[in-house]
């Protein structure tokens, strides 16, 4: 179980607050609310646990674990060169080049003593939060199911702001994926990067579709 400590660190991380811009991005479900792909707080729901599941949570949780085991600074080089090959939209290598960077330069600075050469300055976002989570003694299990959760709760408040869901939905919403982040970072523990996949494809579409979408207030 995690100590109260590690708690507090992991709720810091993965506030609201930490400054990443997680706020600005709504990982395609723009381009899918705007098109009418997804329009009710069920098609918010299924699209966010498709995601989760099938496409960037379960990647993004096997990055995290990967570099959460490597064994040196080397092996977290390699695991992020392949997190970078393996976004399937220049829009979501910048969503994770961008928020990772961001993630690296404020916790190399509130955390200095975490590595005898510091967090590196710049890392795609799962991989630095597995190498910094192991730096900092933190547990896998926690931190995998903790950022799977924030990456849900990000997608909801994007919904909600594109107001096709109230708030007592968005909860509701919440609440039923919690389970499913749960069951992601347990089956993705080992960080086996063999069994990578991403088969959300109309999510990736999306995340395509939006960089050229002409009005839009998220950056992905």
């Amino acid at each position: 179980m995690p100590t109260d400590s590690q708690l507090l660190i992991l709720a810091q991380w993965f506030s609201p607050g930490y400054p990443v811009g997680a706020f600005s991005y709504s990982h395609g479900l723009e381009w899918a609310m705007t098109s009418d792909a997804v329009s009710t707080a069920t098609e918010v729901q299924d699209w966010i646990a498709t995601v989760l599941r099938d496409g960037g949570g379960w990647s993004d949780a096997l990055f995290l674990a990967a570099a959460y085991h490597a064994p040196d600074i080397d092996a977290v080089a390699q695991t992020d060169a392949r997190c970078r090959a393996f976004a399937p939209s220049l829009e979501r290598l910048r969503e994770t080049d961008l928020q990772g960077t961001a993630f690296c330069q404020i916790t190399r600075t509130v955390w200095p003593q975490t590595h005898p050469h510091g967090i590196p300055s710049k890392l795609t976002y799962p991989v630095a939060l597995g190498f910094a989570a192991k730096c900092c003694g933190l547990p896998l299990r926690a931190t995998t199911t903790l950022y799977l959760h924030a990456f849900a709760a990000n997608l909801v408040a994007a919904a909600q702001r594109l107001a096709p869901i109230g708030q007592s939905e968005a909860q509701a919403c919440l609440h039923a994926l919690a389970p499913l982040c749960r069951d992601i970072a347990e089956q993705t523990d080992d960080g086996d990067l063999a069994r990578l996949s991403s088969t959300s494809f109309l999510a990736d579409i999306a995340a395509m579709k939006h960089e050229t979408q002409h009005s839009r207030i998220f950056r992905t």
